[in-house]
């Protein structure tokens, strides 16, 4: 995947985990952006061969509450 391909793929995965933050965690569109940009997770989801963004935003966005909770995520076992 080229840098354009995974720019675009961070394009479509990161707006529902956003909107997912905001609904839940009573905050504002800038606060959850900014929150979620400097989470861990959003790091490792940037750097590509982290291959994160082979899971869905409801997926990831259960990784960053793990985050905000405990400090960590675990990966979770893909299904085949």
């Amino acid at each position: 995947m080229n840098k354009d391909q995974f720019s675009a793929m961070l394009a479509v995965l990161v707006p529902p985990i956003i909107k997912k933050i905001v609904e839940n965690s009573n905050v504002d569109d800038d606060k959850a952006i900014s929150r979620f940009y400097q989470s861990k997770l959003y790091k490792e989801l940037s750097d590509e061969s982290s291959k994160l963004w082979h899971y869905g935003p409801m997926t990831l966005y259960t990784m960053y509450q793990d985050e905000l909770l405990t400090g960590s995520y675990d990966y979770p076992e893909e299904a085949y």
